[in-house]
């Protein structure tokens, strides 16, 4: 076969194509994989062209095509020389830019978006959307009209590679915000280069520790400069770049944007410690909401670097006064259109998550004490939910958290501090609002998409926290707030109106590359002269990955995200009989609230009262004493991008009696019944006006001829019905301390109040924070909390959605 039909080639067939695919990215190492070859009769059996590990490699190296290759140069700073791994950026960027997966979706000019006709409340989404973008555009257009910007992403952060050792590496990250954000989150997309490992050394033979750090910064920006050399020039005269379309344009490829945690930021922008990276506000001035800053100013910057030629005191004298430390030559003094100062974007990982959210799990601690918050908190307390984890052990004595533990604390946080008792029986007010104000921040800063409007709900929650701050010291637990992650968070609004929202730039998604272009590669290595061992290995990898698409030849990609409704194919239980529905399953009116459904459904054109309602269904008979019975709604998430992404359960909803466990038939596994928002046809995506709260207690279907029977032939039912106990319709406002909603059981005449419903009306899971008084009662636990407690706070921080919807 030629190799024009011959799809999989230099593989001789589709067999031996796919087990390289296998050895390369999903295999064993490499001398595992050569013994497996060696084996007698396995190479000819299965009729492969290579017959070990240095064959495949061999094919790979010389025969597949593949991203920019790496390079490996000396960087020499004070008389020491240091090895650099790199690409080049131009390569870099034009892989990224004409890779034809993404070309149905590159965006190639700055747009505005409005929510009205007058064009008074601007959105912010995609990088393009912001103001940067607009603004740079205008520059260009003065020089080239109709130049096309290719706003280059960079993101540093030092990692370690290895659990024991400190082997650590230090990769180089880049994107274009030419592609749009929901392709950068997917690590699989490959939207993100690894440009570069720079230098991890420690300097030791410097023995002087100002000297070491001083060194070790320009060294830092003597590799960076190199790395980026290439946009100097191309940055101002543009260069013909084709996108994956086969279109050609003129580009300009400029430096936008620096992700990096405080200190890489720090490092980047050659400030100090303990100050802010964007603006001059004083370090002592850095609690303040209200105290004036500027950014810094990039001239005065430039300006006393310029210095350097006069002599060495006065350079360091000259970027003392700017505000700067003696870095020799800063990677972004010669970049066109840059600004450092303006490119250090916000990051919710590190200063929300790992920032301010770790501080606060402390102040908390010790004002409620850490043996309450971890009574609360525990798995024995909260009512189980699809968003919620359970801290078996509590969460004060935890160590290492992560961002996604932070996350998952936040869930639940606000809750079970609503009545904890304070030191001197201090009015909790201040302390609730300070917490409220912090987690509608957090949750507000990682919209995906803003408006003028979400932008000052924004506003006014960090002005919440600023307001009540005053608790934590009056309780004495802090001196003061000067902190640059909370300061950094005065930038998140015009940082959001510059470059877009923050999930166009958060640390987390690079963290997660770690992984892949990182540790593995470590791992893959012998561990010595390991980074030339892992470019090799990276490129070998991005081979293989390039060949797979182009033997998939992919369909059009959508970024569609559609979220939909799912339960069985097959009943959980196909018969079961009224009276386990109330003995079992706690539908203590099932056949009651059945009939009434009957009836109501065989009455739509009457507007029927409670007593003509249930004397139409006092004469319903139902032909049947058994129903088929399902354990669990969910909802998946697609992602219809037409590579056959596996479906992914955002949320659920659990209906289950108590049952014997699969693995332990002595283990009984205990009864749930969660609760789910109820939509009555009115409820919109944001407020509570049109939906209830209940506690589902049994999702059942009818028999076909059973309903034909019962109903209609106009309004047959639904396949799926639930019976749910309600509680009390959402009062008018949230309560003012804390911003959630208080409810209750709908009870009447000493009975909780009960219907059927279809299943479509239930829109997610809810997740309700017992109220637990003073001391949270030592008999609740997660199994009967829905049933002994009498009122509970609607949690609206479970996820984004509940939170856009519940607060």
């Amino acid at each position: 076969m030629s190799n024009s039909e011959n799809p999989y080639s230099p593989f001789s067939s589709r067999m031996d194509w796919e087990i390289a695919q296998w050895a390369k990215l999903r295999g064993p190492s490499s001398t595992a994989f050569s013994d497996l070859l060696s084996i007698e009769g396995v190479n000819e059996h299965l009729g492969l062209s290579y017959k070990n590990s240095r064959e495949l490699n061999d094919i790979i190296d010389k025969q597949l095509p593949g991203c920019p290759t790496f390079r490996c140069e000396q960087i020499i700073v004070a008389g020491e020389a240091f090895d650099i791994y790199h690409r080049d950026v131009l390569e870099c960027i034009k892989a990224l830019y004409g890779d034809p997966d993404f070309a149905d979706y590159l965006v190639f000019a700055p747009e505005r978006h409005y929510t009205d006709d007058d064009e008074m409340v601007q959105l912010y989404s995609d990088m393009h959307t912001g103001k940067w973008w607009w603004n740079t555009q205008k520059m260009l257009d003065e020089k080239r009209l109709g130049a096309t910007i290719v706003p280059v992403i960079i993101s540093t952060d030092k990692t370690q590679v290895t659990m024991f050792h400190n082997k650590t590496a230090y990769p180089v990250y880049l994107t274009i915000g030419n592609i749009p954000k929901e392709i950068h989150h997917k690590p699989s997309r490959r939207a993100h280069v690894l440009l570069a490992y720079l230098p991890t050394t420690c300097l030791e033979h410097i023995t002087n520790k100002a000297s070491r750090r001083r060194s070790a910064a320009n060294l830092y920006h003597a590799c960076m400069a190199r790395v980026l050399s290439p946009l100097e020039n191309t940055g101002l005269d543009g260069l013909a770049m084709r996108s994956g379309d086969g279109i050609l344009r003129h580009c300009h490829p400029l430096f936008a944007c620096f992700i990096g945690d405080y200190p890489e930021q720090v490092l980047a922008t050659t400030v100090k410690t303990t100050e802010c990276p964007k603006c001059d506000i004083p370090p002592d001035e850095l609690e303040s909401a209200t105290a004036p800053f500027e950014i810094r100013d990039l001239h005065a910057v430039l300006d006393a670097l310029a210095t350097i030629d006069v002599g060495d005191l006065e350079f360091v004298q000259a970027c003392r006064d700017a505000g700067i430390k003696p870095i020799v030559h800063p990677f972004w003094k010669r970049l066109p259109y840059a600004n450092i100062f303006q490119a250090v974007t916000p990051d919710i990982l590190h200063q929300l998550y790992q920032g301010l959210v770790e501080h606060l799990l402390g102040w908390l601690a010790q004002t409620c004490g850490p043996n309450e918050i971890d009574a609360r908190c525990r798995c024995q307390r909260l009512p189980p939910n699809h968003h919620i984890r359970l801290f078996m052990k509590g969460i004060t004595g935890l160590s290492r958290v992560s961002g996604a533990e932070h996350a998952q604390i936040c869930c639940f946080l606000l809750g079970i501090i609503i009545d904890a008792r304070l030191p001197g029986n201090m009015s909790s007010t201040r302390l609730l609002r300070a917490v409220h104000g912090l987690l509608d921040f957090l949750y507000l800063a990682q919209y995906p998409c803003h408006s003028s409007e979400t932008l000052s709900l924004l506003d006014e929650a960090l002005v919440l926290f600023h307001d009540n701050k005053q608790i934590f010291v009056d309780l004495g637990i802090r001196n003061h707030f000067n902190l640059p992650k909370l300061h950094a968070t005065r930038h998140y609004i015009s940082m959001i109106r510059f470059f877009g929202t923050t999930d166009n730039y958060n640390t987390e998604y690079t963290e997660r590359l770690h992984i892949d272009l990182a540790k593995d590669a470590y791992r893959a290595t012998n561990h010595k002269d390991e980074f030339t061992q892992m470019t090799r290995w990276l490129e070998r990898k991005e081979k293989i990955v390039r060949h797979t698409k182009f033997i998939r030849c992919p369909r059009p990609a959508s970024l569609s995200f559609d979220r939909t409704r799912t339960l069985a194919k097959h009943p959980s239980a196909k018969a079961v009989s009224f009276q386990t529905l109330i003995s079992d399953y706690g539908a203590t009116y099932f056949r009651e609230a059945l009939a009434q459904y009957v009836a109501q459904q065989n009455h739509l054109d009457e507007s029927l009262s409670c007593s003509r309602l249930e004397a139409l269904a006092a004469n319903v008979h139902l032909p049947f004493h058994s129903v088929a019975v399902y354990h669990r709604i969910k909802w998946l998430s697609v992602d219809a991008r037409g590579h056959g992404d596996p479906l992914i359960t955002v949320d659920s909803v659990h209906v289950m009696p108590r049952r014997t466990s699969t693995r332990q038939k002595n283990d009984a596994l205990p009864a749930r019944f969660d609760a789910a928002l109820i939509n009555n046809g009115t409820g919109q995506s944001v407020g509570v006006e049109g939906y209830r709260i209940g506690q589902i207690r049994a999702i059942f279907s009818i028999q076909e001829r059973d309903a034909q029977f019962l109903f209609p032939p106009a309004h047959q039912p639904p396949k799926h019905l639930a019976y749910i106990e309600w509680f009390k319709p959402f009062p008018s406002t949230p309560d003012s301390r804390h911003g959630m909603y208080k409810i209750n059981r709908l009870v009447r005449s000493g009975e909780r109040v009960a219907s059927i419903i279809p299943v479509s009306n239930i829109v997610r899971s809810v997740h309700l924070i017992p109220k637990f008084g003073p001391v949270a009662p030592h008999h609740w636990t997660s199994n009967n909390v829905l049933e002994e407690c009498d009122t509970f706070f609607v949690n609206c921080y479970i996820d984004r959605h509940s939170f856009v919807t519940l607060r």
